[in-house]
């Protein structure tokens, strides 16, 4: 019961879109999360500020789990995001901010787990 949510900067092309989503089916994986159950948001041309700058380039990236969060996935997490981000968009890691939702609550299909 996965969501990654990625806000972006720039404009994705079809292709892009359908490698983020790849990439990401991938790194969910690192949380120890299904691909199966794995939701994706990715919304482009957004507006980020950075130290009171706009950036050119950036991201901002939410993952969001049923349960709690291990220090050690997330931080391995991290890395494989801001890697994907510099592989497939050019977005440097210190322009990529990812948080982490926790929830013990969740719905799908009419009933919560």
């Amino acid at each position: 019961m996965p969501m990654i949510e990625a806000k972006v900067t720039m404009k994705l092309a079809e292709e892009k879109r359908d490698l983020l989503k790849s990439e990401f089916g991938e790194a969910i994986g690192l949380m120890g999360k299904p691909e199966s159950y794995l939701m994706i948001n990715l919304a482009d041309e957004q507006d980020l500020y950075f130290a009171g700058k706009k950036l050119d380039k950036g991201a901002y990236v939410e993952v969001k789990v049923l349960g709690h969060v291990e220090a050690s996935a997330s931080s391995k997490m991290t890395s494989k995001v801001c890697e994907i981000m510099q592989k497939e968009l050019g977005i440097p890691g210190n322009a990529v901010y990812v948080s982490y939702w926790e929830t013990p609550n969740w719905g799908w299909n009419g009933h919560n787990f």
